[in-house]
């Protein structure tokens, strides 16, 4: 039931020993604060040779590095402590050093010592499972976050009087290495919440205001909602009965569902992209029980596997803005032979064409409209053309990920409004990728990426088409008799740099062009989007801490609900009645089943959450329980209920587990 975790870890591991951001989430303290004040003390009563501590060095000592590896200089100055430059190294030892001997065990293992309750994962209850991976050594040479909180109460030992210092020991392969640990000591009488509490938004989120002519993403029923459909998309299957068409089964994927409608059967008009009748699915792989996305080529044959050299090229490479390719197969499950392009499944993505050219009263303002010196277009706001900063956005997005491209030799050649995904408010995908390298790949041809300096041209002329597509808001305005009209509805309403890049993209060049051309006509405009970027992180990241508690309390609900009014149990139909149970089923009722003075309901959410979480923490709080006839008064406290709470579901899970 809990995922094979023991049932303290569920409950403790919420609790850090330690408040002030060393495990870098800042999450609240342990409650028993005042076992902290006293830890400073219980250290010097430590030894770190037979405390539970020593299965640090313990498990240091059986390692066994090789000699071939290059390892740590003793002497080197990283691990000569401070304050200690005289010391010779060699001479070290811990009998020989007894003015620290007692802080050279791990900090958490004396916080468990004295009896503070630690995460699950630092305890040493359970295994430190130090392995050259969690090393100190190596966390502090790779700058990385210490990933076992620090007590907030440890004095400072190796130096009297010391600067917040802790000199650690490690002993790898037979060698004992002294460092010192520059992890922050917190300042003597801080004060935290003896329970979880949930602080307000933070003031950059909470004042940030959207800007103009930008996306507004500051709803977070919107957000939501958005995730609910992705996730209904996602799980979405068919009828095979009503679907006879679609098999069951193809290669190593199942549940297929179409995306688009499915072709006739007796359909000869091919699309205008890759000659070929294709369809589209998601399915579900049943090696990794992920969903993707099928590309169905029908009536293909793969004359040979020579192509699947630039179809591992494309599997090696990866880009926030395009759909990565996993892979390619051939199949029959569909009554022909269909090759398929395995892609990653981005639920609930829409075409640019869907979004932005699926309008025909924009494009009769390209084949209807007419104008000339004496009227000119009207201005943009009234023309409905979309935004310049959002035009910008497509075009940081779309060069990126051509840049990738590039680099890695490979040609994009779907640069297409009906091949590029858009999810969200202005996240851009470019589609199938790779069809073409397929398609129309030529076996004689010794060299197959000799014709993709070319291609990659043509993607640079493909670029400036949606560019200039995106600011006519019409795909009519990319045809040859209106481009005239086209590029002088830009210059009116646009800036030059936009015109000045559709100019270079559309322009025959005498030299080879490149991606990284256009990026002084982006110029600062980078920043906005990336700005743009990092304030949507911040609102995502305050949304999730707004959620982050949820499992924990939905745990200790079903925990309750598993305990009280419960029929029978051991064959005892009191069961539920008696004991600890009647405390937590009183508790249930001062959760639950308060009342106003005029025997109203009285509903309060806070008060729940807030019940949960000093019963999740064991505060010494006490609160008074009554009977539902009114006539006994229970004085308890939250660390009694805790303890009812925990014994009474280890009884259970002892029973269901046939131990008892």
């Amino acid at each position: 039931m809990e995922g094979g975790l023991s049932e303290s870890s569920l409950t403790n591991s919420y609790f850090s020993s330690s408040f002030i951001g060393v495990n870098g989430f800042g999450s609240p303290a342990e409650s028993k604060f005042s076992m902290m004040q006293n830890l400073s003390q219980s250290l010097f009563h430590l030894d770190p040779v037979n405390s539970p501590a020593s299965t640090l060095f313990n498990d240091f000592s059986v390692l066994s590095l090789s000699q071939k590896r290059k390892g740590p200089n003793p002497a080197a100055s990283e691990f000569v402590p401070k304050g200690a430059a005289g010391l010779c190294m060699p001479a070290a030892s811990q009998s020989s050093m007894p003015a620290f001997s007692a802080t050279l065990f791990s900090p958490s293992s004396a916080a468990a010592t004295a009896g503070l309750s630690l995460s699950a994962g630092s305890s040493p209850l359970h295994s430190p499972k130090i392995t050259p991976h969690t090393s100190p050594a190596l966390r502090r040479r790779s700058h990385t976050p210490n990933p076992n909180p620090v007590p907030a109460g440890y004095t400072q030992m190796g130096e009297p009087g010391g600067a917040g210092h802790v000199i650690q020991k490690e002993t790898v392969g037979g060698t004992t290495y002294f460092y010192t640990d520059n992890t922050p000591v917190p300042i003597a009488g801080m004060v935290f919440p003896t329970f979880h509490i949930y602080p307000p938004t933070a003031p950059h989120v909470a004042y940030m205001q959207p800007k103009a002519n930008a996306p507004s993403f500051f709803m977070t029923d919107e957000l939501r909602q958005e995730l609910i459909n992705r996730h209904l998309i996602t799980m979405a299957q068919i009828d095979q009965s009503e679907n006879p068409g679609v098999p069951a089964e193809v290669d190593s994927y199942h549940s297929l569902f179409p995306l688009e409608p499915l072709p006739p059967p007796n359909r000869l008009h091919k699309t205008s992209n890759f000659s070929y009748i294709t369809s589209c699915y998601k399915a579900v792989n049943s090696k990794d029980d992920l969903p993707y996305c099928l590309r169905r080529i029908h009536g293909f044959r793969l004359p040979n596997t020579k192509c699947m050299t630039l179809v591992d090229m494309w599997k090696k490479i990866q880009h926030s803005n395009f759909v990565t390719l996993r892979e390619v197969f051939t199949t029959k499950a569909f009554g022909d032979h269909s090759l398929v392009f395995a892609y990653d499944f981005h639920a609930g993505a829409e075409t640019m064409f869907s979004r932005h050219f699926n309008d025909s009263v924009a494009d009769s303002y390209f084949t209807k409209r007419k104008w000339g010196q004496h009227e000119p277009p009207p201005p943009r706001q009234h023309a409905g053309l979309l935004p310049e900063s959002l035009i910008w956005a497509y075009i940081v997005q779309l060069s990126s990920a051509l840049r990738t491209i590039h680099t890695a030799g490979l040609a994009c050649r779907v640069m297409d409004p009906s091949k590029i995904l858009i999810t969200g408010k202005t996240r851009l995908r470019v589609n199938c990728v790779g069809v073409f390298d397929v398609l129309t790949f030529d076996s004689n041809q010794t060299n197959p990426l000799a014709l993709m300096p070319q291609y990659q041209q043509a993607d640079l002329i493909l670029l400036g088409k949606v560019v200039l597509a995106l600011a006519c808001n019409s795909l009519a305005g990319i045809q040859r008799e209106n481009l005239q009209k086209a590029m002088e509805l830009v210059s009116i309403n646009y800036s030059s740099d936009l015109k000045n890049l559709i100019l270079y993209l559309l322009t025959d060049q005498s030299r080879l062009r490149s991606v990284n051309d256009i990026m002084p006509m982006i110029g600062a405009r980078f920043y906005t989007q990336l700005d743009a970027s990092q304030m949507r992180s911040d609102v995502i990241e305050e949304d999730l801490a707004k959620e982050v508690q949820n499992g924990r309390l939905f745990r200790l609900l079903a925990k309750l609900g598993t305990i009280t009014e419960r029929p029978e149990f051991q064959k005892d139909p009191t069961w539920s009645e008696t004991g600890d149970r009647y405390l937590l089923k009183l508790f249930r009722d001062h959760l639950f089943h308060q009342v106003a003075e005029a025997g109203t309901p009285w509903i309060d959410l806070s008060h729940i959450v807030s019940c949960l979480n000093k019963l999740d923490a064991g505060v010494p709080e006490k609160i008074s329980l009554v009977s539902r006839d009114e006539k006994s008064i229970l004085v308890v406290t939250y660390s009694d209920l805790k303890r009812c709470f925990d014994s009474t579901f280890q009884e259970l899970i002892s029973a269901a587990s046939g131990q008892l």
